[in-house]
């Protein structure tokens, strides 16, 4: 019977001090059993055992069903060889324990500590089928006893003095009611457990909410069902030689089964809701597999036009809305165009958004019928994130989108799941925007095209590898290439025959030295001189400062909007991504190494210069160096100064620049914004020497 230290422990079921009792308990090894064939036996047990009311008040202990029904030929013998001592053990323990009316919480306990090694669902199944052994056993021997058909189990019922159950059935009739109700209660909740551990784990995972509901509820939900177990247990031991001396202690057991019956039926009812989420998030993870298949197939296929791909991407009922305006169209303005997808989530820079615009809005070609094409915005939306609030989401996405001029889905939940995992799987997109190039008939052009947008804007329609390559025999290094689209007063300056000189880095002192100097240099060559600040990159609070102080100190022009900034480092960075995809490296192609050589400029402390200019008719020569070799350089002018007049000033500078450079030199070269596989091997721009490749996590603090 349940004692009052019992019911002590039943009102604190929720406490914390509990449930870290029962975790404790819990180191599964890995093993695995496979419980559904056991439990099934054991259902089959509990229906064949439990007698009817009727059977019971009519002193025949016959079970209703008379249907000749057997155990399915499972074969499982081997899963039952290897658990019989178990079983048998935990049996014995609650034969014994039960059989005075124990300490259950302990007994319980001493249970799930002998069941350590096994997961929660094999402590549960496990425990029943001991259980069942003995209940088996019982109804077995009192089911026999009945008249004088068995002699044998007749014997046995006079030792056990089971006949009193059939003496006293009117009396117990509560007792067997909250009985079996508790026996149907711990059946539903193991089904349950053992249900949900054999959910399909390639369309359901742990993060899914629901699942991690009924995760975190299983041991409570063992607990409990294992507890329960224990008091059917000791009230089935308490039948053996009951005398009804005490009516009132048969209404209190009573009440007391019904209470942990009550209690178990309320796990059940929450695992059985959960389990019905997952099988909700299950059959939707069918229909978007199904859905993410036929957009591998459409891609595969050959259309008329672009009009099928765009409504399996876009919204489902063929809207968009243009950006600032907000004003609603149908996806049929995007049929028979280029159509470039901006794909991102909603911490898509904002310089992003500005110099996609800026070619957006300024190109002269995009209304042309030869190269129509429109740009359109999907983004990405995390639904399992716990940050995915709806209200800030719609908040974020309508302040983003009040910045753009192109198209875009009306709302970003409307995206189907399926139209995700094709992006993520297919495209590769992972938080760093990308910009999927789709032709007029909707073939794939290119999976990521933003890297030939900031280079070369939308001259590299339809952005596919064959034009890419085209647009790169047309280029070589210098200036033009470094600022083309950025600022087109630089090139004015260098038609107009004057020397310009880009700079950067954020040490101002460097900095001071470096422009007073060259303006010095500048007046001494008799040369126009056109100093511009270049900053760093992912730097803006640092470079801001700079400009400040570039700008009240009147050293040099510099970029106020420090937008240029940002595209002048990240168009560096597509030109390495866009030659590395083409298989480039130092050793086959000068533009990689020059480019590689700023990038490193950018990823040291000090500063740097690169040089340019002279007559117009002469054939560019460009000169770089590193903060020190420059100033150097600059402050040795009158060690260089007479070769300015034979050869010029930009060669005379570059021929003392390289006299400067010894081979001990340290390079770092930082790529944060090239997207894909980062190159095992990347040859170091001064010495042709492999680089070591080290990983950096560096705090984002501006």
């Amino acid at each position: 019977m349940l004692k009052d230290h019992d019911r002590r422990m039943f009102a604190l079921s929720d406490d914390n001090a509990l449930m870290k009792q029962i975790i404790v308990t819990h180191a599964p090894d890995g093993r695995e059993v496979d419980v559904e064939p056991i439990l099934q036996i054991i259902g089959d047990v509990f229906h064949r055992a439990t007698p009817s009311l009727d059977g019971v008040l009519n002193g025949t202990l016959e079970h209703v069903d008379t249907e000749d029904k057997t155990v399915p030929a499972l074969d499982f013998d081997d899963i039952l060889e290897a658990l019989a001592y178990l079983i048998y053990k935990i049996s014995c323990e609650l034969s014994c324990k039960c059989s005075g009316g124990g300490d259950a919480h302990a007994t319980t306990m001493a249970l799930l500590n002998t069941l350590t090694s096994f997961s929660w669902d094999s402590k549960v199944v496990l425990t029943l089928a001991a259980f069942a052994v003995n209940y088996g056993e019982f109804w077995l021997v009192g089911q026999l006893c009945t008249g004088t058909r068995n002699p044998l189990a007749k014997s046995v019922a006079f030792l056990k003095q089971l006949p009193n159950i059939v003496e006293y059935s009117s009396s117990l009739k509560a007792q067997f009611e909250a009985l079996n109700k508790l026996i149907k209660a711990i059946m539903d909740v193991a089904t349950c457990i053992v249900e949900f551990t054999e959910l399909p784990s390639q369309y359901i995972s742990d993060e899914t909410p629901a699942v991690k509901a009924v995760t975190s509820h299983l041991p409570a939900a063992t607990y409990w069902t294992i507890r329960s177990v224990v008091a059917c247990s000791t009230q089935i031991a308490s039948l053996i030689g009951l005398r009804l001396e005490n009516s009132t202690a048969l209404t209190t057991v009573a009440w007391e089964l019904s209470s942990l019956a009550h209690k178990v039926t309320n796990i059940h009812e929450h695992l059985k809701s959960q389990i019905a989420f997952c099988y909700q998030h299950i059959e939707e993870k069918t229909r978007h597999l199904e859905y993410f298949h036929t957009l591998v197939r459409l891609f595969e296929t050959l259309h008329l036009d672009n009009f099928k791909i765009l409504r399996a991407l876009l919204h489902p009922k063929e809207e968009l809305v243009i950006g600032s305006s907000k004003k609603k169209v149908n996806i049929e303005v995007l049929k028979r165009k280029h159509v470039l997808l901006l794909i991102s989530d909603l911490d898509i820079p904002h310089d992003e958004i500005t110099i996609l615009g800026h070619l957006y809005q300024q190109d002269p070609m995009r209304k042309t019928e030869q190269t129509q094409y429109e740009v359109v915005w999907l983004p990405v939306v995390d639904r399992l994130s716990p940050h995915a609030d709806q209200e800030k989401v719609k908040i974020k996405f309508q302040e983003l989108l009040s910045m753009m001029q192109w198209y875009s889905v009306i709302d970003p939940w409307t995206i189907e799941p399926a139209v995700i995992k094709y992006i993520k799987e297919v495209w590769r997109f992972n938080k760093k925007s990308i910009l999927v190039s789709l032709d007029p008939q909707g073939r794939l052009a290119s999976s990521n095209a933003l890297h030939m947008m900031w280079i070369w804007g939308t001259l590299a329609i339809p952005f596919s590898i064959e034009k890419e390559e085209t647009l790169w025999k047309s280029e070589f290094w210098g200036l033009p290439l470094l600022i083309d689209g950025i600022d087109t007063t630089v090139i004015d300056s260098m038609r107009e025959g004057n020397i310009v000189c880009l700079y950067g880095g954020e040490d101002i002192e460097w900095i001071r030295k470096f422009t007073t100097s060259a303006k010095n240099v500048a007046k001494a060559a008799n040369i126009t001189l056109d100093l511009l600040y270049v900053g760093k990159s992912n730097a803006k609070e640092r470079v801001q400062k700079a400009n400040s102080i570039i700008s009240s100190e009147q050293l040099s022009h510099f970029w106020a909007d420090l937008t240029y900034i940002w595209f002048f480092w990240t168009r560096l960075e597509s030109m390495l991504h866009s030659k590395m995809m083409s298989g480039k490296t130092v050793e086959n192609d000068p533009i990689v190494e020059e480019v590689i050589t700023m990038l490193s400029f950018d990823g040291s402390e000090k500063g740097w210069a690169v040089v340019s200019g002279g007559p117009p008719d002469h054939e560019e020569i460009i000169a770089r160096g590193s903060g020190e070799i420059a100033l150097k350089t600059i402050e040795d002018f009158g060690n260089w100064k007479d070769d300015v007049v034979n050869i010029g000033f930009v060669p005379a500078f570059k021929e003392h620049l390289r006299k400067l450079h010894t081979p001990q030199h340290c390079k770092r070269l930082i790529l944060p914004g090239i997207p894909g596989e980062i190159p095992e091997r990347i040859v170091c721009a001064e010495c042709h020497r492999p680089m070591e490749k080290y990983f950096m996590y560096r705090c984002y603090t501006d």
